[in-house]
């Protein structure tokens, strides 16, 4: 009787903590959103840049591969890999102040590791296994780049800490973004994909001509407009889509866009 309840004790224990846990590792744009970039970014591939990442995922395709870097959070092995997702930004900065954050922040964030992913994909003496995983990582973290809650504020966790329900269901600002919104439109990822990825001449131009840190500044923008628009505890339902569903597409669209010209550049030489 004693070993039942000190069983049940413990089980309620880690139930209870990983509950709390949960919501500050929500996942940028959740399976849906990562699996949208991904196919999207497929469609902008070079003959020649489809031919190398072929040689390192095999037909692993970048759909598929985009979710990988949350998958591995379930192995410790990778818990070094946990801040690579996002970078922290305060509020009300211009674009001289998110830049300087950017060029002066040496613990591992977002920014950094996509420079230094794309460098090891660009190395010739890197490894089968060392590509692999830069690939993977590289794919997901583009997708992580263009979700605006992954450059917002540190005291709130990324908006993990600001309490909303949507359609009378608890959540927080950065599930919201992550699954919410997305799950809302009730499409595959393919079906989402098609859908969005009719960019103007224009877009794709500019988008295709972004360096990373104006990439980042974008989001941060969003970011900014996001939190002023979503006040804590608010009650989001069909307003709330119908609001910001065009901002939702274009930061998943762009992201896909953005991914295959990172792409193109590595291998397209």
């Amino acid at each position: 009787m004693i070993f039942t309840s000190i069983k049940k004790t413990l089980i309620t224990a880690v139930a209870f903590g990983f509950l709390a846990y949960y919501p500050i590792q929500a996942n940028a744009w959740g399976m849906i959103g990562h699996r949208v970039v991904g196919e999207i970014a497929d469609s902008y591939l070079k003959a020649k840049t489809r031919k190398a990442i072929q040689g390192i995922l095999g037909y692993e395709t970048l759909a598929m591969s985009a979710n990988w870097g949350d998958f591995i959070k379930s192995d410790s092995t990778y818990n070094y890999m946990y801040n690579w997702h996002f970078v922290n930004l305060p509020g009300g900065l211009n674009k001289d102040g998110v830049f300087n954050i950017l060029e002066t922040e040496k613990a591992p964030n977002l920014y950094n590791k996509i420079t230094d992913l794309i460098a090891i994909l660009k190395k010739p003496s890197s490894t089968a296994d060392q590509k692999k995983l830069a690939l993977r990582m590289l794919v997901h973290l583009e997708g992580d780049l263009c979700q605006p809650m992954h450059v917002a504020h540190k005291d709130d966790l990324g908006g993990n800490k600001v309490s909303l329900t949507w359609f009378n269901e608890k959540t927080n600002l950065h599930r919201v973004w992550d699954e919410q919104l997305i799950g809302y439109q009730q499409l595959s990822y393919t079906e989402f994909a098609k859908v969005i990825n009719h960019p103007s001449a224009v877009q794709l131009y500019n988008w295709q001509n972004t360096s990373l840190k104006d990439c980042i500044f974008e989001s941060y923008k969003v970011c900014d407009k996001i939190y002023e628009n979503t006040k804590p505890d608010s009650k989001l339902s069909y307003r709330y889509n119908f609001d910001w569903v065009d901002t939702l597409n274009q930061q998943l669209l762009k992201g896909g866009v953005r991914l295959a010209k990172v792409l193109n550049d590595i291998y397209d030489k």
